[in-house]
């Protein structure tokens, strides 16, 4: 009996296997090694054990150049020779670290032969780890936007981002890197977006929303994401599905609007005015709703409906010279439909009054072309030879 006993301790706490003896001793060549020899790890102990080996290796020379930065900030005081620091090698060892660092956690997190989890490098590596090479990667992102380098950019920040939620990194302090998180995984997802990699655009662009600052930003940008790949009518109707879902959880007006135009374009109209109608019920004084609901009606051809949209829009955003001109046309469309004489020329009055406030915000008609149609309107309010349909005309070339 206590020989069977002995032999089983003797298993349980054997020594290190010898594909991980060669690992642990190697250098360079210690990367090649646990991919080779991988499966013939004993143990997921073993397994993190061996990437800790990785970290451990990519730390030291990082950390070798941070010291020579930390030794070049006294030289530089003192006035003495600074020492060249190799930034590119302190990036790589720091991507390099992190992801070794994540695979030896996934091995470290699983149970041992006992069933019971106990990881031995969290802490140590959440300590080496959250700051100091994770900042670097910031900042070798933005040195590689400076040389446009987008590819490069997007690889370091993806990174500083995914990293953040690695499990290991759950007790750390987020407060220093708040001013910049958000904007940092909206770059990211800009540049996933520009490699056609949608899913990781999208997985980004959700992470930069959870910043108060860059929500608005990062919302326009996945509304410009999930449209981005739209071919067949197919893609158009998921597009539309996943546009009520976000609208469900952010009825913002960027939203709202890019579902009412891809309501319409897919010719649901009924359902396009039915967004609007709600908005509009729950805020009557919503700019975009009045302002994409009286441009519908004018495109369908009710003026006489429209106007009242426009011009309340245009009583919204007093300074928006392209609602002007638009509530402009409505009462000149509406004027042309008119029999009674005198009902037109009020119409065309109140046209008048619509372009002058466009002219008048807009004097080079660099945000809308107000110049034939506000002529027209005085053509037909003064008539052809009055010094005011004269004078609207020279304004209109």
């Amino acid at each position: 009996m206590m020989a069977v006993m002995f032999v089983a301790s003797a298993t349980a706490f054997a020594g290190d296997s010898d594909a991980l003896k060669a690992i642990l001793k190697a250098k360079t060549e210690a990367e090649t090694l646990l991919n080779s020899s991988l499966s013939q790890l004993a143990n997921a102990q073993e397994k993190a054990k061996a990437y800790n080996k990785l970290v451990d290796l990519a730390m030291e020379q990082f950390e070798s150049q941070s010291k020579i930065q930390t030794e070049n900030q006294v030289a530089k005081q003192m006035g003495k020779e600074e020492q060249p620091v190799d930034e590119a090698l302190m990036t790589q060892m720091a991507y390099n670290a992190l992801i070794a660092a994540k695979e030896c956690d996934k091995y470290d997190q699983e149970p041992n032969e006992k069933g019971k989890v106990k990881p031995a490098f969290d802490k140590k590596n959440a300590q080496r780890l959250w700051t100091a090479p994770r900042n670097q990667l910031v900042n070798a992102g933005q040195s590689a936007l400076s040389n446009r380098d987008n590819a490069s950019a997007r690889k370091y920040w993806q990174l500083f981002v995914e990293s953040d939620n690695f499990p290991f990194f759950k007790d750390c302090d987020r407060e220093p890197q708040k001013p910049f998180f958000g904007q940092v995984a909206r770059f990211a997802a800009i540049f996933a977006f520009q490699d056609k990699d949608m899913d990781k655009a999208l997985e980004l662009a959700d992470i930069a929303m959870k910043d108060p600052e860059e929500k608005d930003n990062a919302l326009n940008l996945k509304l410009e994401i999930l449209g981005g790949e739209l071919k067949t009518k197919e893609d158009s109707v998921n597009y539309v599905n996943k546009l009520k879902e976000l609208y469900a959880d952010h009825q913002t007006d960027g939203v709202m609007e890019k579902l009412y135009n891809t309501l319409l374009g897919l010719g649901q109209a009924d359902e396009a005015n039915k967004i609007l109608d709600e908005k509009l019920a729950a805020d009557p004084n919503n700019f975009v709703a009045l302002a994409d609901k009286g441009l519908g009606l004018l495109q369908a051809q009710k003026a006489a409906e429209a106007v009242t949209y426009l011009k309340r829009a245009f009583e919204v955003k007093s300074d928006n010279a392209m609602i002007a001109t638009y509530a402009g046309t409505a009462y000149s469309v509406f004027a042309q439909e008119t029999e009674d004489p005198a009902k037109k020329k009020e119409l065309y009055k109140e046209a008048i009054v619509f372009y002058d406030k466009a002219k008048e915000l807009d004097p080079d008609r660099l945000q809308s072309n107000w110049g034939y149609n506000r002529y027209n309107a005085y053509y037909n309010y003064y008539g052809e030879d009055a010094p005011e349909t004269k004078q609207a005309e020279a304004d209109s070339k």
